[in-house]
């Protein structure tokens, strides 16, 4: 964790307050108890706000037959119910759409935890509630304190009944304001004896199972404690969001600091005593230098305090920096705690001469925050003494190292002093200590010293040969040069592991930038999983294994190494973790026989499903250090797996919504285009059966004729659907021969003539066009469609060309009219399915707006192409271009 500066605004703490702005204010009247007043109460409120000036209307108020209630409804505006059917009855619901237009300035909404009748907008009444206030709208509501979901399990306890209409706390963390209405036990009972929360029956009945004093007594505690929470922690983030530091007199709140040492833990204990006997919050927080070693005994005693704290309700924290007691006090004042417990070994001669301890700085600089100091047991300190203070044995090579370099630069020594005069060996020497430190750390830097010290002393300090010293100066030398060789090596050693350090958290933070930059590039939820699970084993270096939830079940998508089934334990665990949103199997207290550990899956407050990581074969559970790197990699899993599934259930709304809208289309196409020649052919029909016998031979011909016409126009559509059908499906089969293009333009603008076409239609062929292989059938039921489409939107005036030439080894199919074109913003769609435009002023009617779609299809499966110009030569009318490709043996 970051170091913070209590003295700037807390990032979060100012988003959060930012958010709010343009939404509702939301004002909770909190009551222990049904009973308590806090209908009479809000509607006080409410009569005293509609005199200052505000729009205050009522959108739903349940007076339960209270007359003073009832009679503060009477200057208030009441929007009626919206009654919704349920179970074969009526039921008066809440009208959220009606609130949402009436838009007053302040909505008064009852009943904060009411279940909505099914086939309402929301289930819960809380949920119309954020509608309203993201729309703008403040609200008033009222809620009892054991519909709160946290306590649910607490109420039951306390009165034996479980509560079954619940709020989220964080519906309630919401509330911009929290009104306690409250009231003592004895005079609840008195207003239940009098009738004035229930009838006689009930209240009868209420007085022996929920109603008991005890039973008042300790919901209104709790009523008590979460007001005051709530307050503590709105104050907490005004302000982290101010930049005032603190600690601010608002409730107790305790701060414990640990180590890696036996007295952790109970330290801890400790601490959980001083927060029940305050009902405070707690925090249990180690810092750790970057230049520190922290062995594996150490960081697993570390490990073990912090989850012994995390199970004991407190939060935990790992800050870094190299001044423990000024990271400590930051944190403390930007949490605003009040109480610091810390714990102080006794004296003992093996402490660093001048070093103060933690306990003594913090009591000295802690400016307003009590400080608490738990003495530690001499045992553990003795054993610590020694342990901080013994260097490490291993590894040996850098000792050998050490000591090579030191004798190497005696020799090289000797060899300079026979040869030239040297005014300072030492030079040497100090060469031999820092190569030890930038390679091996500060104890074979260190080692190195005091080799160098003596070998100075006994080759290049008279008398020679021996450790005596002859000479003050040469002592003090010696002295110095011991002190500058210690120096040396310790700055270099401690910028050895700082480096180190640096190196692993740049190497950790490459780690989760490549695996976010590689979540964030895929979109469906099986390559997130798989992308996911094989990144966290390569960081984890244990087996991954991936499960969500799928109807209600969990289901394994990604593993690796590849698993597809977990043993019964594991299983169990999985459900726990999943259902519970909390960590459960192998080094947890909740199934610990699994051999997975099962971390949720939580993303935009819904959970996902559950990471499963295996357990290690030696039984060490993971570090400090590992297990927040696989929290953050599981909380960015989980967003991309969010996101992959919110882009999933986009795409089945959309495809739905299209599917609905193209079916919506067809089915008004189809009965508009089918119900003209279906009436022509119905009329037709009935003439001939009525009338036959006294008509003439040519009056029923025609009749025939009209007959037939209008039902080949059917066949033609019901062509053109199963055409775009196999289109579609990619089951298009082309049966190709030699076809003569003018023939079919020929043939379909006869058809077009015989079926009404009140426009000339003229027909060219460029004498050079040779045929085509094309399936005859389709090519012309495309040419058909075209023509038919200029007939339809021309209008009755226009003239219709079909030109018929060659042009780049193409056979091309121009129809072309003189109408007044295709508007320009329908054009670059003119081939799309169940595009209608009208192109004219007249009565061109309506299509199905398919038969340009298949035209176009029908030349795309013969490797042809379509066009469409409007305006045609810059004046007027649109222009179809139909182009095939031709034969070899024409080209």
């Amino acid at each position: 964790m970051a170091p913070l500066d209590p003295t700037r605004a807390s990032p979060d703490a100012l988003l959060s307050l930012a958010g709010r702005e343009g939404s509702g204010k939301l004002r909770v009247f909190l009551g222990a108890a049904p009973g308590v007043g806090k209908t009479f109460a809000m509607l006080q409120a409410a009569q005293g706000a509609r005199q200052g000036g505000r729009d205050v209307v009522v959108g739903l108020v349940e007076t339960h037959g209270r007359r003073e209630t009832e009679a503060l409804l009477d200057s208030l505006e009441v929007l009626p119910r919206k009654m919704v059917a349920y179970r074969g009855r009526l039921v008066a619901e809440f009208d959220l759409e009606g609130a949402l237009a009436r838009r007053p300035g302040l909505l008064i909404v009852d009943e904060y935890a009411h279940s909505n009748v099914p086939g309402s907008r929301h289930p819960k009444r809380w949920q119309d509630v954020q509608d309203l206030l993201a729309a703008g709208i403040d609200v008033w509501t009222t809620l009892n304190v054991q519909h709160l979901e946290s306590l649910n399990d607490v109420v039951q306890r306390i009165t034996g009944v479980q509560v079954r209409e619940t709020v989220p706390d964080t519906a309630l963390h919401e509330a911009d304001d929290i009104v306690l209405v409250d009231l003592p036990p004895d005079e609840l009972l008195q207003r239940l004896a009098d009738g004035k929360v229930y009838v006689a029956d009930t209240a009868a009945r209420a007085v022996q199972n929920f109603f008991k004093p005890s039973n008042l007594t300790a919901l209104r505690e709790l009523a008590l404690r979460r007001v005051a929470s709530t307050v503590d922690r709105d104050l907490i983030e005004q302000m982290q969001g101010a930049a005032i530091g603190g600690p601010w007199a608002a409730g107790e709140r305790i701060l414990v600091c640990i180590g890696p040492d036996e007295a952790a833990q109970g330290l801890i204990r400790h601490a959980k005593r001083i927060a029940d006997l305050l009902g405070a919050p707690w925090f249990a927080v180690t810092v750790e230098r970057p230049s520190a070693r922290i062995d594996d005994a150490d960081r697993s005693r570390l490990d073990a305090a912090l989850r012994l704290a995390e199970s004991l309700g407190a939060e935990t924290r790992a800050l870094v920096g190299t001044d423990l007691p000024t990271e400590i006090l930051n944190f403390a004042r930007f949490e605003n705690i009040t109480q610091i417990v810390v714990g102080r070994a006794r004296p003992n001669r093996f402490a660093p001469f001048g070093r103060r301890p933690l306990s003594d700085a913090l009591v000295r600089r802690a400016d307003g925050i009590a400080v608490q100091v738990v003495t530690t047991g001499t045992e553990s300190v003795r054993r610590l003494a020694w342990h901080r203070l013994l260097p490490p044995i291993r590894p040996l090579r850098g000792y050998v190292v050490a000591a090579a370099g030191v004798a190497v630069a005696a020799v090289i020594g000797q060899g300079l002093a026979t040869v030239v005069a040297l005014p300072n060996v030492s030079m040497l020497f100090l060469l031999a200590v820092v190569v030890p430190a930038i390679l091996f750390g500060v104890w074979p830097a260190v080692f190195a010293s005091v080799l160098s010290f003596l070998a100075y002393n006994f080759f290049f300090t008279s008398p020679f040969h021996t450790f005596t010293v002859a000479q003050p100066h040469e002592l003090l030398a010696l002295t110095i040069f011991l002190v500058i060789a210690v120096s040396i090596s310790a700055i270099a050693g401690v910028a050895r592991e700082q480096a180190t350090a640096a190196v692993q958290r740049v190497r950790a933070t490459r780690r989760l930038y490549e695996f976010t930059r590689k979540l964030s590039a895929l979109a469906d939820e099986a390559g997130v999983a798989e992308a996911a699970a094989t990144a966290m084993q390569a960081v984890m270096g244990r087996g991954i294994v991936l499960l969500l939830a799928r109807e209600g079940e969990l289901a394994i998508v990604a593993a690796w190494p590849p698993e597809d089934t977990l043993d019964t334990a594991s299983q169990i665990a999985a459900r726990w973790s999943y259902e519970r949103g909390e960590t459960a199997g192998a080094d947890t207290g909740t199934l610990p026989s699994a051999p997975w550990l099962f971390l949720p899956l939580t993303a935009s407050g819904r959970r996902l499903g559950v990471v499963g990581v295996a357990a290690a074969a030696d039984g060490v559970p993971l570090d400090g250090e590992r297990r927040a790197l696989l929290d953050t990699l599981i909380d960015q899993a989980a967003v991309a797996l969010d996101r992959a599934m919110l882009s999933r259930e986009i795409t089945a709304t959309r495809t739905a919504a299209e599917t609905e809208r193209v079916r919506n289309i067809l089915l008004a196409s189809i009965s508009h285009d089918f119900r003209t020649p279906l009436a022509s052919i119905l009329g037709a029909a009935t003439s001939l059966i009525d009338y036959g016998s006294r008509m003439d031979e040519p009056a029923r011909r025609d009749l025939l004729a009209q007959v037939k016409e209008e039902a080949e126009h059917l066949d033609a559509m019901v062509r053109n659907l199963l055409s775009m059908t196999r289109l579609e499906a990619g089951g298009l089969e082309l049966r190709r021969d030699w076809t003569d293009l003018g023939e079919i333009a020929g043939r379909v603008a006869e058809q077009a003539r015989r079926r009404g076409a009140r426009q000339p239609i003229a027909v060219t062929v460029e004498p050079s066009l040779p045929l085509v292989r094309a399936d005859p059938s389709l090519v012309e039921q495309a040419v058909a469609n075209v023509v038919g489409n200029a007939v339809k939107y021309a209008g009755a005036e226009a003239h219709i060309v079909v030109a018929l030439s060659v042009e780049d080894d193409m056979a091309v199919v121009r129809v072309t009219d003189d109408g007044p074109g295709i508007a320009p913003d329908v054009l670059p769609h003119v081939f799309e399915k169940f595009v209608r435009a009208e192109w004219h002023a007249g009565d061109g009617g309506h299509g199905s707006g398919l038969g340009l779609a298949i035209a176009k299809g029908i030349l795309g499966a013969h490797g042809g192409s379509v066009g469409a110009e409007s305006p045609v030569d810059g004046a007027r009318g649109a222009r179809i271009t139909l182009r095939l490709p031709l034969p070899e043996s024409a080209r």
